[in-house]
């Protein structure tokens, strides 16, 4: 007799989904229905909610001179921990195993913080161990709960998984050696019918010294693992019911999107929307499987699938091409301009190359025809280095006039439009503009037609959300 069951799921869940004994005990249910329908599972899970905040900023304090912040850290976290074992694993053998295991790892904490307290300075390589400490956790509470109510299952470091390079605290995986390693770890437990529970988040160089992959990094963390094994799904669990159209914060009329283009959600992730991370879609594109966004305390709910394309062909209606509304806060327009600048080559390749000597990210960018004014956005706190390094690196045009000069506005927003067809659309701009007009909101920037899928505006921060609920009335 054959078995209707798929080959593999991959599931991830957040900090809040594996934040307290009902939390954890809800995933439990989740994957034991599952079960029913795959073959396979492997759970990816990230730290139980504000115990990376904790752990990092605890670092931090300490390497400032303050020891007594370890304390109260580490009695948090061991209350945190503790609290969800009592609660949720009756045998006391296994408790008490677990709590011996969360105790080695939090006097690991303990010791980190007191040598970075002593040479009073933190280093990346320092804080990605510090940080990796609250997925080590989670993974070996969780999987205790899945033994204790009779799902086989053992806990992962992805350690032992995922190889990067070592650009710590945002490291970038080396496929093909995580392919090897992964399917070596992995299958085996497959083939003994275990559910690895596997830590989000980290991973190791060639060395094994332990890197983070960024923060939000455990959903990119699942796309991984899907693509090299491969999985069948991808399923991200959080706790909103898949992408929305805006934040339901700023309207609670925003609902979920059923299906949506891989192209878009890149785009939402990218301006500000928080369900995904951004680096999640393209192992799940490269790879051809599926992912889905689902709401771990609402789990009959559909959420909402990624696809390649849409059945059926495109969208047609005005109404339908616009899926969803976000905004990028907290980010300033710097200018560039001088009649100096016009027909003059490589002014924009300096500019960005000084504005990347500082570290930041530029969202959005616009050029005046005239070539007499180069304008982007960038977030709000690096925005003195940045005007900083652009002086630096125009002092002689400044000094001679040939650039006029070189400033940062009053903080903004980054208001982006999404759907598939915006820049091919006609009269899709038009409406966007008529109803921000409508409610006096001033246009201070716009990029448009480098996305087939986006139309990023600039307003002023106070705009903000007048200009998301107006614009969210055009979603039909």
């Amino acid at each position: 007799m054959t078995s209707n069951k798929r080959e593999l799921l991959i599931m991830k869940f957040g900090g809040t989904s594996v934040g307290s004994a009902e939390a954890m005990n809800t995933v439990f249910e989740i994957v034991q229905q599952e079960k029913l329908e795959w073959k396979n599972i492997a759970v990816v899970i990230s730290a139980v909610s504000g115990a990376t905040n904790i752990l990092l900023e605890t670092a931090t304090k300490a390497a400032n001179g303050n020891e007594q912040v370890i304390v109260s850290s580490v009695e948090f976290l061991k209350q945190k921990h503790f609290e969800i074992i009592e609660r949720s694993i009756p045998d006391e053998t296994l408790q008490g195993a677990v709590k011996e295991a969360i105790s080695e790892l939090i006097n690991e904490f303990r010791s980190l913080c007191h040598a970075m307290f002593v040479l009073g300075e933190t280093t990346p390589r320092a804080l990605d161990a510090v940080a990796s400490l609250g997925e080590r956790m989670s993974v070996r509470v969780l999987s205790a709960i899945f033994v204790s109510k009779g799902i086989p299952s053992t806990y992962v470091d992805a350690t032992e998984l995922v190889v990067t390079n070592n650009l710590y605290q945002n490291a970038n995986p080396d496929f093909a050696a995580t392919t090897t390693k992964t399917r070596a770890v992995l299958n085996p437990l497959f083939a003994q019918n275990m559910v690895p529970i596997v830590t989000g988040f980290i991973g190791a160089t060639v060395d094994g010294i332990t890197t983070t992959l960024g923060r939000g990094g455990s959903d990119y963390s699942a796309a991984i693992l899907g693509a090299v094994l491969p999985a069948d799904d991808v399923w991200i669990w959080t706790d909103v019911d898949g992408v929305m159209t805006a934040d339901p914060r700023i309207v609670p009329t925003a609902r979920t999107i059923p299906e949506i283009l891989y192209s878009e959600i890149a785009e939402l992730a990218y301006y500000g929307a928080k369900v995904l991370h951004p680096k999640t879609v393209r192992p799940v594109i490269e790879s051809g499987i599926g992912l889905r966004i689902c709401n771990t305390f609402n789990p009959s709910h559909p959420g909402t699938r990624l696809v390649a394309s849409f059945q059926g062909g495109e969208p047609t209606q005005m109404e339908r091409i616009i899926k969803a509304v976000t905004t990028i806060r907290k980010q300033k327009l710097v200018t560039v301009e001088g009649r100096g600048m016009l027909g003059v080559p490589g002014v924009a390749a300096r500019t960005f190359a000084a504005v990347a000597s500082t570290g930041t990210s530029v969202p959005l960018i616009t050029q005046s025809s005239s070539e007499q004014s180069i304008c982007f956005a960038i977030p709000t706190a690096p925005s003195n280095d940045v005007i900083t390094a652009l002086r630096t690196e125009f002092s002689k045009e400044l000094a001679n006039n040939d650039i006029d000069g070189i400033f940062a506005s009053n903080e903004v927003s980054i208001l982006t439009v999404v759907g598939h067809g915006t820049k091919n659309t006609p009269g899709i701009a038009g409406l966007i503009f008529s109803k921000l007009g409508d409610m006096k909101i001033n246009v201070l920037a716009i990029a448009h037609g480098s996305s087939d899928v986006s139309i990023s505006l600039v307003i002023d921060s106070s705009d903000d959300e007048k200009a998301v609920i107006c614009l969210h009335d055009l979603i039909k």
